[in-house]
């Protein structure tokens, strides 16, 4: 398959994108590391009249320390440099963990953080990451820039709070709460594919060895990454047990409904959201009691 026609634009400053943005709208996509436009050009689902090469933009590359300990990651910082960042890796041990999930090496060679999720696969890792990190995206435009949450940002499948104007540009990341472990686990049918049914998790202890809070978002179960709030509550105050993850995964399950589709039922996604959030936490508290250590 060949892509249809359209006008192709590499601007070297946000700005001259943003008016390009500014102009086009609708009419335009933006291509960063190309894993999910090419494939959509080649097949045609998407026909955009322009397509917009920001990998030009050298400020969009940045990955470095945010506020008080925090990170800012620029939209264009490739995956790969993420798997391999030791600043990531001490900073957000969760971002290291999921890494590896993500495709195949060829794929995170390219693929860069902000693409996606502009493009918001439900079934992809990084939102379903960012959602747990409580990640604040930064949009721009060429009237301004406003800061959205990762929770607000995913609407629905392949449907981002982006307006046809603005530009995903950067990621800020709150520090790493003390006494913080983490995980991903998900279940594909094969390595590198996309997840059957996922499940991202943060546990922070208090200084009693007592939950002081926990982050869980299931992804690959529903048409955004859903977060688990009657789980994590359910967690808060008490000692980490088996029976008190295994009551966050039956909450968890509860708190999705999958479709059914060509590749699994409803009901063992569903099964699998349970199964995988007491998995992710058993590995959460180890990563907690190992940074304890």
């Amino acid at each position: 398959m060949k892509p249809p026609r359209f006008s192709y634009h590499d601007p070297a400053e946000v700005e001259d994108a943003l008016g390009l943005l500014a102009l086009h709208g609708d009419a335009a996509r933006i291509l960063a590391g190309g894993q999910s436009l090419m494939p959509m050009l080649n097949f045609r689902l998407a026909r955009p009249g322009r397509v917009i090469d920001i990998n030009r933009l050298a400020a969009l590359c940045i990955v470095s320390p945010g506020p008080d300990a925090g990170l800012r990651i620029g939209a264009l910082v490739r995956q790969r440099t993420l798997e391999r960042s030791e600043l990531i890796r001490e900073r957000c041990p969760l971002i290291a963990q999921a890494m590896p999930f993500v495709g195949h090496p060829q794929i995170r060679n390219r693929g860069t953080l902000g693409g996606s999720l502009a493009h918001a696969d439900p079934a992809a890792e990084l939102p379903a990451v960012m959602v747990a990190l409580g990640a604040q995206l930064t949009l721009r435009s060429a009237g301004g820039r406003r800061i959205v949450g990762a929770e607000d940002f995913f609407v629905s499948a392949l449907i981002t709070a982006l307006a046809p104007d603005e530009l995903l540009t950067e990621i800020t990341l709150p520090p790493w709460p003390a006494r913080t472990g983490s995980s991903l686990q998900e279940v594909a049918i094969r390595r590198g594919d996309f997840a059957l049914g996922g499940v991202a998790a943060t546990l922070t202890l208090d200084t009693r060895g007592h939950v002081a809070g926990a982050r869980i978002v299931c992804f690959g179960v529903g048409p955004r990454p859903v977060r688990a709030a009657d789980a994590e509550r359910s967690l808060v105050g008490a000692p980490p047990s088996a029976p008190a993850f295994a009551e966050a995964g039956r909450l968890a399950s509860a708190a999705v409904e999958p479709p059914d589709d060509i590749h699994a039922s409803g009901a063992y996604r569903r099964r699998l959201a349970g199964v995988l959030t007491t998995r992710a936490l058993a590995a959460a508290l180890a990563s907690a009691a190992a940074l304890a250590a």
